[in-house]
């Protein structure tokens, strides 16, 4: 674990770079990672430990870049996880011939708790990703967001990602339990 940020609102922002860091912050992620998903416009539902197999899935891929923004009460006010997209088969399958896969680094999810935003805590994740990754093997970032054209899509039109008009359906769980489908689009950075 390395602090990459100290916030004058006593967050940190955290790189985990061991499967001990992920344990230490696990449960604080897992329900990060539940209230962030259960909002609109996903309106996602996930159990304890599928928030915590994300984690630790991601930190498994090599080049991972995994995020934690922490408060040294234990909260964890946000996240950050990427990885190469080559980690990914079900991206690599939607998205083969639109970038190069081995040069190709992927935005899995970002997440600020709903009392945290506004404080650019989810453009610090960003750009903090962004600086972290291996330009020499990497020219290009992929990410898929919901096809909605909310704040979350403008906050990474602002930062430089672009539109692929590349639409997907994903099946997912929801908050009441049934599963639905919804549009997402994937967005995508040369570097």
């Amino acid at each position: 674990m390395k602090t990459l940020l100290r916030r004058d609102d006593n967050i940190e922002i955290i790189r985990l770079q061991s499967l001990a860091g992920v344990d230490r912050w696990r449960t604080a992620f897992a329900g990060t990672y539940q209230a962030v998903w259960s909002d609109p416009p996903y309106n996602e539902r996930f159990f304890p430990d599928e928030a915590e197999g994300v984690l630790r899935r991601a930190m498994l891929y090599s080049d991972n870049i995994n995020l934690l923004a922490v408060k040294d009460s234990g909260v964890v006010a946000g996240f950050g996880i990427c990885y190469p997209v080559g980690a990914n088969a079900g991206i690599v399958r939607e998205i083969r011939g639109i970038l190069p896969i081995e040069h190709t680094f992927y935005f899995a999810d970002l997440g600020v708790l709903e009392a945290y935003r506004g404080r650019k805590l989810g453009t610090q994740l960003i750009d903090l990703r962004l600086s972290l990754i291996d330009r020499s093997r990497y020219h290009h970032v992929l990410m898929r967001i919901s096809a909605v054209r909310d704040a979350t899509y403008e906050l990474y039109r602002r930062r430089g990602f672009v539109d692929t008009g590349v639409y997907t359906e994903v099946s997912t769980r929801r908050n009441d339990g049934m599963t639905s489908t919804d549009r997402r689009v994937y967005l995508s950075m040369d570097l």
